[in-house]
């Protein structure tokens, strides 16, 4: 409706000109002008409470045989997208087959000429694919992982149907193993001790699954990218990882899919976490800066060497920061270690180098607004929490790749890395307690991460603030768009928001007419990432491609121009 209006308006929104090289210029702009409401109209979605990067959701599928590590990636797979604040849940099929049959039996129960099993585990797979439906329709997921086996095209063609009905992005993920060794080490690490064998022994549970593997093979269909299969979005990941196949893809958010899937492995390793040793800036107690090691700094600096010398880890890696306190502590190991400027602590921005005191005394606003949502918070001309993950993305990627590592860096660094090895929500993340001359010891396990705290007994201050008691949180924190500015700040002389400065003077907000059709939640996340926007079937872009003014939509019948009004709650 609104390109036939748009076609409708174009003598009035672009009048004849004599100058051919005049009315070019503007069937230029015309056709800018339909391009930017077209995505405008493409981005803008319902999402409440956290940012949309998927639209439609996706339904990530699994196929493969029984302990393939279908379950293993797509809870790994879940605990990633939700640390990148993409809400993600998983619906597992084997839960819903324990739900309905209490007592399990023997491998029985999944023969193929089993007809009333058959029925049952296809009602299962039904009840799953209502949750999946319910679960990004009405309570605000982005991402559903369908965890089953899925082995015969009959299954996948009524979960591609599923997914057309709903407006669905389909992928499926196999997984392809043919390992005897790993796939034996998969059953006694996890199958054995799954509740269909609370009440047997490791022997013959082992031998039942193996029967159970049998029975799927009978009837298992692999994705075939050659001819049946070739129009669907996958990847198959072969041999743990060994090689992959990947088949049209779809969008950006299966691409990060399948980029992290090819970083991930599953060999036995640690991965060590230590804050650098107390600094001269910790002492007094100041934000971020760039200080050195104080006396027991120093002394933690040797203790941890000796320290790494114990765990007599093979090949271990040593990653810190770019910052001095961070290589201070690094260089009395005695090995070579790599900088990371990613490792790098929260940029405080104006408040660098101040203590909480200083800073609640000269912005007492932002303060109070950090206490509100400390995750999303961004500091004047610094960052938030949100941006940390962002800038740390890579080194979990890298961190998935490698083997042993020690990571010297930060307490809000190490708030987002232990987040994502331990599933911390992001409301989590800012709380968690890294204490100065600390190691924090991570064995990844099954189906997560075994944490062990160590500390190396030297003293030091402690830095941690605990979150605030009975402090309400408002609609929600105005993020700041590339951090150029204080919202709040009382100081004169720092710039406000751009839209304050348009011919010197505010720009009020009109009053929404009877045809404004607000499609948007009230979302508080920046619209670059919640698609805050308030828009109807009428609009108008200036000439001039600017600022978007703030207020609903109309329709100036009188002039019979083509309005839009878009409300933005950032910096545009």
């Amino acid at each position: 409706k609104c390109e036939l209006e748009v076609l409708n308006y174009y003598q009035l929104m672009i009048p004849a000109a004599a100058d051919d090289h005049a009315l070019s210029c503007k069937i230029f702009i015309f056709y800018v002008v339909v391009f930017m409401m077209y995505f405008l109209l493409s981005s803008v979605s319902a999402a409440a409470g956290a940012p949309h990067f998927a639209n439609p959701p996706t339904v990530i599928v699994m196929v493969g045989l029984p302990a393939r590590g279908k379950t293993y990636m797509s809870k790994k797979l879940t605990r990633y997208l939700n640390w990148i604040g993409m809400p993600t849940k998983v619906f597992n099929v084997g839960e819903y087959r324990r739900e309905a049959v209490k007592n399990y039996s023997s491998y029985d129960f999944f023969k193929p000429d089993n007809e009333c099993a058959l029925k049952i585990r296809q009602q299962c797979a039904l009840a799953a694919l209502r949750d999946v439906k319910s679960y990004l329709k009405d309570e605000g997921g982005q991402v559903a992982v369908f965890d089953a086996t899925n082995t015969t095209r009959e299954r996948r063609e009524m979960i591609l149907k599923f997914g057309k009905e709903n407006d669905f992005k389909i992928f499926f993920i196999e997984s392809v193993c043919d390992d005897p060794s790993v796939i034996a080490s998969n059953i006694m690490e996890v199958k054995v001790s799954c509740p269909d064998y609370k009440d047997c022994n490791k022997t013959d549970a082992m031998l039942d699954f193996q029967k159970r593997i049998e029975c799927y093979k009978t009837s298992y269909q692999p994705l075939d990218p050659d001819q049946h299969d070739r129009d669907l979005s996958f990847i198959k990941v072969i041999d743990v990882g060994r090689r992959f196949l990947v088949n049209r893809i779809q969008d950006h958010i299966q691409s990060k899919i399948v980029y992290y899937l090819m970083n991930i492995h599953v060999q036995p390793r640690t991965i060590y976490l230590c804050r650098h040793g107390e600094s001269n800036d910790n002492l007094e107690g100041r934000l971020g800066g760039d200080s050195g090691l104080s006396v027991r700094g120093r002394q933690f600096s040797t203790a941890l060497a000796r320290f790494v010398e114990e765990q007599q880890l093979k090949d271990l890696k040593i990653w810190t920061s770019q910052l001095c306190r961070s290589i201070q502590t690094a260089e009395h190991l005695g090995v070579p270690y790599e900088q990371w400027k990613a490792l790098n602590e929260i940029d405080a921005g104006v408040c660098e180098e101040m203590t909480y005191d200083e800073v609640k005394e000269k912005f007492p606003e932002e303060f109070a607004l950090r206490d509100e949502d400390k995750y999303y918070y961004r500091y004047p001309a610094g960052e938030s929490y949100q941006d940390l993950v962002q800038r740390v993305e890579p080194v979990i990627m890298e961190l998935e790749r490698q083997e042993n590592v020690l990571v010297i860096c930060h307490q809000a660094v190490m708030r987002c890395l232990l987040a994502y090895f331990l599933d911390k929500s992001a409301d989590e993340m800012p709380y968690l307690k890294c204490p100065l001359h600390t190691v924090l010891k991570l064995t990844p396990v099954a189906y997560g991460c075994k944490v062990e705290s160590i500390s190396l007994n030297v003293e030091a201050v402690n830095t941690h603030r605990d979150r605030p008691e009975e402090v309400k949180r408002g609609p929600g924190t105005l993020i700041r768009r590339n951090s150029v500015t204080p919202l709040t700040s009382p100081e004169s002389n720092i710039k406000k928001p751009r839209i304050n400065d348009l011919n010197e003077a505010p720009i009020h907000e009109l009053q929404p007419s009877v045809a404004s059709l607000p499609i948007c939640s009230s979302s508080h996340l920046p619209l670059s990432l919640a698609g805050q926007v308030r828009l109807s079937t009428h609009f108008m872009f200036s000439y001039t491609v600017g600022i978007l003014w703030p207020g609903p939509n109309y329709l100036d019948s009188s002039h019979r121009k083509l309005i839009l009004h878009a409300q933005l709650y950032e910096n545009y």
